[in-house]
């Protein structure tokens, strides 16, 4: 593989399947995912042009990140983009662009996420109605 070209840069794309976690050899863990990025524009004739470009992309901070990054998560990630290119077992060139992410922000959320920030709200509610609770109790106390 050749790396062509470096570029540091912000994405904006959905994820086209859950992310998975894979473990390396030296006890190091990766969450590979990719992203498409869509775009449109209206050529010289006029005519709408749709474009689509996808990436492959790697993040190394936290496994954790995973739990996240599902099929339709609309995501903003940064890092560095690159393009890579290789010579195939049939004997074809291949191009790829990849995508070294450092921070992910997550915009909305894909099949799981929006399960899991239902139970997040019903937490978060349970934990403030505990909270007001606890603030009450504190009120009895003040001398006025």
């Amino acid at each position: 593989m050749y790396n062509l070209k470096t570029t540091i840069m912000n994405i904006i794309g959905r994820l086209t399947k859950d992310a998975q976690v894979r473990n390396l050899s030296n006890e190091k863990q990766v969450v590979n995912f990719s992203i498409t990025t869509n775009d449109s524009y209206r050529n010289k004739q006029g005519e709408r042009v749709e474009q689509t470009t996808y990436f492959e992309c790697a993040y190394w901070i936290s496994p954790k990140v995973a739990d996240f990054l599902t099929k339709g998560t609309l995501v903003e990630l940064s890092g560095r983009a690159y393009t890579s290119a290789w010579i195939g077992k049939d004997g074809e060139a291949h191009a790829g662009l990849n995508f070294h992410t450092s921070q992910i922000k997550v915009h909305s959320g894909g099949k799981r996420t929006e399960s899991n920030s239902t139970e997040s709200k019903k937490k978060s509610k349970k934990e403030m109605s505990n909270s007001k609770l606890n603030e009450n109790d504190k009120d009895d106390d003040l001398p006025f």
